[in-house]
């Protein structure tokens, strides 16, 4: 049946199938293993609204004993957003929004007229490109004409809605056309996009009356946003998981379901951030075994000094992969499936695009800084712990750290402090009494369009067929022979 609707037929039906096709059989593989290990064990499902369970995730991993909070993506199973209070380890439910009414979808709608694909999640290319352009009134005109903010509420103009959908269409960037074509595109939809969150966010404020705000849903993920939140609402703090998006819901659902069996139990008592190293680990074994089988690669093991040490090949300038302890829950590599660099010298963006990502030239990197030396080299500096916003460069620092600015003098920072990462920390630190820069270069460990690297095997592969000048696994720091 065809549907009536601005997104493409087929786009439609995948988000329909995404949501509703698997919910029958969800759980059943889960349920059999936790037989089979503990068989004396009850499972039962339990089923929680979408925007629930990104709220869930949102407050329960903060530090907040209060806060407001709001979850904002494309859809959830009657709209895409909703509104909460959080107090007491408890959620109140301040609004569900009803309808198409949506910003992840308007934000879908950019990155495609941008000729990216938003089913392969190319709403980053979206953000990165826009510092290039500029604002195009008549862009913004017709974009404010499709799409509007009421108190929690997002509107469409019902009147005139596929004409102006149809009327965004000239501004499209064909697959032959030139990525730059689209800067104007990228930053106009960017610039509006901060302006309908900004009004969605002062009216919680209002409403709430809370200086703290959990942020969560796909929207979150906007780093070019989160970092202007401050000045643009009456939020003093604000906070996104790590996980913020889709991939965060297990996780609220698991959180609701405790506190519904277990009422009575407070949850994250001692108010800390949750670590976001939850994932894989790569056994030091795995290792053993490849320097038992290795004909070639240079393999060390240095557990006293694997530290100092990749910091002085960093202050060389080499690229390095580092692979510690567990894997991130999120999007971001945040010091334990990491591609790291000395950010100080420009060139290192172009290298590290063209020789290991494999990506665009316009799309940039991360500065993981030491908490104590952030307000250095930030302005209105605030805790960016999942590297979840972007803030600007001291106009003084933005040559000192060229690698990592961007080209509007910005940076999409990790706030590392010892307590959340001692491993990663001990080498920045490292670094920086080599370097008296306390930071590095930091990007996720796979090339583009493949996923972050889980096993010594994949770790490896990227190795051989990148320009990475050396891998460390834990303690053990592997090059390349000495004839490449």
């Amino acid at each position: 049946k065809k549907l009536r609707s601005p997104l493409h037929n087929y786009q439609l039906h995948h988000m329909i199938a995404s949501q509703r096709n698997n919910i029958d059989s969800a759980g059943i593989n889960l349920a059999r293993i936790i037989a089979e290990y503990y068989p004396d064990c009850a499972v039962s499902f339990v089923d929680y609204h979408h925007h629930l369970t990104h709220a869930a995730t949102a407050c329960y991993s903060s530090s907040f004993t209060e806060s407001a909070c709001a979850v904002i993506d494309s859809f959830g199973e009657n709209g895409s957003m909703g509104f909460y209070h959080f107090k007491d380890q408890r959620l109140h439910c301040l609004h569900e929004t009803r309808g198409t009414g949506s910003i992840g979808f308007y934000y879908m709608k950019v990155t495609e007229l941008c000729g990216f694909d938003w089913l392969k999640g190319e709403e980053w290319k979206v953000m990165g490109l826009a510092p290039y352009g500029k604002l195009n009134q008549e862009l913004y005109k017709l974009l404010k004409s499709t799409i509007s903010v009421q108190g929690f509420d997002c509107l469409h103009d019902s009147k005139n809605l596929f004409a102006s959908i149809a009327a965004l269409e000239q501004f499209k960037r064909h697959d032959q056309d030139p990525i730059a074509q689209a800067a104007d595109l990228a930053f106009t939809g960017q610039y509006f996009f901060a302006e309908l969150m900004s009004q969605l966010l002062q009216h919680l404020q209002q409403v709430t009356a809370c200086k703290n705000l959990a942020l969560a849903g796909g929207c979150a993920l906007n780093s070019a946003f989160n970092g202007q939140i401050k000045d643009r609402t009456g939020f003093d703090q604000v906070f996104i998981p790590s996980a913020p998006a889709d991939d965060g819901t297990a996780l609220g659902a698991a959180w609701l379901a405790l506190h519904d069996d277990q009422p009575a139990l407070s949850l994250n008592t001692e108010n800390k951030l949750l670590s976001p190293y939850l994932g894989s680990s790569i056994a030091d074994e795995a290792v053993e075994r490849l320097i038992q089988y290795n004909r070639a690669l240079d393999i060390q093991h240095l557990p006293d000094s694997i530290c100092e040490i990749t910091a002085k090949l960093l202050a060389k300038g080499q690229l390095v992969g580092w692979i510690q302890g567990r894997a991130e829950y999120g999007p971001r590599a945040l010091g334990n499936r990491s591609i790291l660099a000395d950010p100080r010298q420009a060139e290192t963006k172009d290298k590290i695009n063209q020789s290991i990502k494999f990506r665009e030239s316009f799309r940039p990197f991360a500065p993981s800084v030491l908490h104590e030396h952030t307000d250095e080299f930030f302005e209105h500096y605030h805790e960016s712990p999942y590297m979840d916003k972007t803030l600007r460069i001291r106009n003084a620092m933005r040559e000192r750290i060229a690698a990592v600015c961007h080209v509007d003098g910005t940076g999409r920072l990790q706030t590392v402090k010892q307590q959340w990462n001692p491993r990663f920390y001990c080498l920045i630190n490292s670094f920086y009494q080599q370097t008296q820069m306390p930071m590095l270069l930091n990007t996720s460990f796979n090339v583009m369009g493949k996923p972050l690297v889980h096993s010594l095997e994949d770790a490896v592969a990227v190795f051989l067929t990148t320009g990475l000048d050396a891998l460390v696994v834990n303690d053990y720091l592997i090059c390349k022979p000495r004839n490449e």
